[in-house]
C-alpha cells in the first residue's frame, strides 16, 4: 500500500429541506388550515479516527465528499426526513486543518473520536407555523438553509512510541527490520527509505511501536530533501533512537547537525528522551570500535551504546534501554492525562 501522509479534500454538507405550502384538504371541510410541514436537516460531514490504518491513500483519488439534501416538508404536518451524512475515516494522528494549511480544526489522536467538519443547513418551515388570529391562511415558508462548505487539509503525522531518526544510510531501516517484522527496502545507497515504516518490537514480554523516518539532512527543517515532510512525524514520538554510522568518519558531526535541525523545526523535540546508537560496529576490530564509542561518548555527553544490526551484537541492551524510557515515556503521559480533568476544574 502506497503512503500518503498529506491531502487536500472538499467537503459540502446536505442543503436543508424546504417547508411545504399546504392546506388541509378533505370531505366537508371546506377551508381547511394550513398543513405545511418542515424539511428535514441536511446530512453533515463527519470525520472519525479508526485503528488499523495508516495511510490516507484513500483520499488520493477520492476528494470531493458531499451529504444529501434534506427532504422537503409535506402536507398533513409531514416533517421531512434528514439527509444522510458522509462519514471518512481517517487513521490515528491525523490533523485535519481549513484551506489555508495553518489554522487546526481537529487533532484525532483517539480510536473512536468524531469531529463534524461540515454541518448540514437546518430544514426549512412549512406555512402552518405562520398561522395567526390574524392571518388563518398563510402562504409564507422558509426554505432550508445551506451546508456547509469548505477546503481541508488532512496531515497525517504518525504516532509511535519511538522513532528512528539519523544521517541518510546509518542503518534505520536494517536496525527496523531487524528488530521486528517489517520489511523496509534495504540498500548501500543514502535514501532508500523514502517513507516512514513503523513496526512492532518486542522486547522480554513488552512491546512498543518504532517508527523508522528518512534519513536527515542538512536543511530538512526548511524542506531541503523533503525534511519537513518527514520531521512533522518526529512530533509524535515519546523516545528517539539516534542511530549513527561508527565507519562514517564525520560521525560527529552528522549527530550534532541532526541535533540542529531538530531545534530548527521544532525546539520541543529537544525535550524529547534520545538514546544514541553507534551501529555497523562489526565492521570494526573490537579494539577499535571501542576506542570510538568511548571518545564518541565523551563528546556527546550521553549514554551511547554499540551495535551491530548483522550480527546482533549490542542489540539487546540496546533495545532494553529504550523499551524503559518507553515505558518511563507512557507513564509520564498516563499522569499527565489523568491530572489534566482536575486542572481544568
Amino acid at each position: 500500500m502506497k503512503f500518503i501522509d498529506e491531502v487536500k479534500i472538499h467537503v459540502k454538507a446536505g442543503n436543508g429541506g424546504h417547508g411545504c405550502l399546504s392546506f388541509r384538504r378533505e370531505a366537508n371541510v371546506p377551508r381547511g388550515g394550513p398543513d405545511g410541514g418542515d424539511g428535514g436537516r441536511g446530512g453533515d460531514v463527519i470525520v472519525e479516527c479508526v485503528s488499523g490504518l495508516n495511510t490516507l491513500i484513500d483520499f488520493r483519488y477520492a476528494q470531493h465528499f458531499k451529504g444529501k439534501t434534506g427532504m422537503h416538508g409535506m402536507g398533513s404536518n409531514r416533517t421531512g426526513g434528514a439527509g444522510e451524512g458522509v462519514l471518512l475515516k481517517v487513521p490515528v494522528g491525523t490533523q485535519i486543518l481549513l484551506e489555508d494549511g495553518e489554522t487546526l480544526l481537529a487533532d484525532m489522536t483517539t480510536p473512536g473520536e468524531r469531529v463534524i467538519v461540515a454541518r448540514g443547513g437546518k430544514g426549512g418551515l412549512g406555512n402552518a407555523h405562520f398561522k395567526s388570529s390574524v392571518n388563518r391562511a398563510p402562504r409564507k415558508t422558509i426554505p432550508g438553509e445551506e451546508g456547509e462548505e469548505r477546503w481541508l487539509w488532512l496531515k497525517l503525522k504518525l504516532l509511535s512510541d519511538a522513532g528512528l531518526i539519523g544521517f541518510p544510510n546509518a542503518g534505520k531501516s536494517t536496525f527496523l527490520a531487524r528488530v521486528t517484522r517489517a520489511k523496509p527496502k534495504i540498500a548501500d545507497y543514502p535514501f532508500t527509505t523514502l517513507v516512514p515504516q513503523l513496526g512492532v518490537v518486542a522486547v522480554d514480554s513488552r512491546e512498543f511501536v518504532l517508527a523508522d523516518l528518512p534519513g536527515l539532512i542538512k536543511g530538512a527543517h526548511a524542506g531541503v530533501g523533503l525534511g519537513d515532510r518527514f520531521l512533522k512525524h518526529v512530533e509524535r514520538c515519546g523516545v528517539l533512537l539516534h542511530l549513527v554510522d561508527i565507519t562514517n568518519p564525520d560521525r560527529l558531526a552528522n549527530y550534532h547537525m541532526i541535533r540542529q535541525e531538530l531545534v530548527e523545526y521544532n525546539p520541543v523535540l529537544m525535550t524529547k528522551q534520545e538514546i544514541v546508537g553507534l551501529s555497523k560496529c562489526d565492521a570494526l576490530d573490537a579494539e577499535e570500535a571501542e576506542d570510538i564509542h568511548a571518545a564518541f561518548q565523551a563528546e556527546v555527553g550521553v549514554p551511547v551504546y554499540l551495535f551491530s544490526s548483522a550480527s546482533g551484537e549490542g542489540l539487546q541492551e540496546l533495545l532494553r534501554a529504550l523499551c524503559d524510557a518507553v515505558v518511563a515515556f507512557r507513564q509520564q503521559e498516563s499522569i499527565g492525562n489523568s491530572a489534566a480533568p482536575n486542572a481544568a476544574v
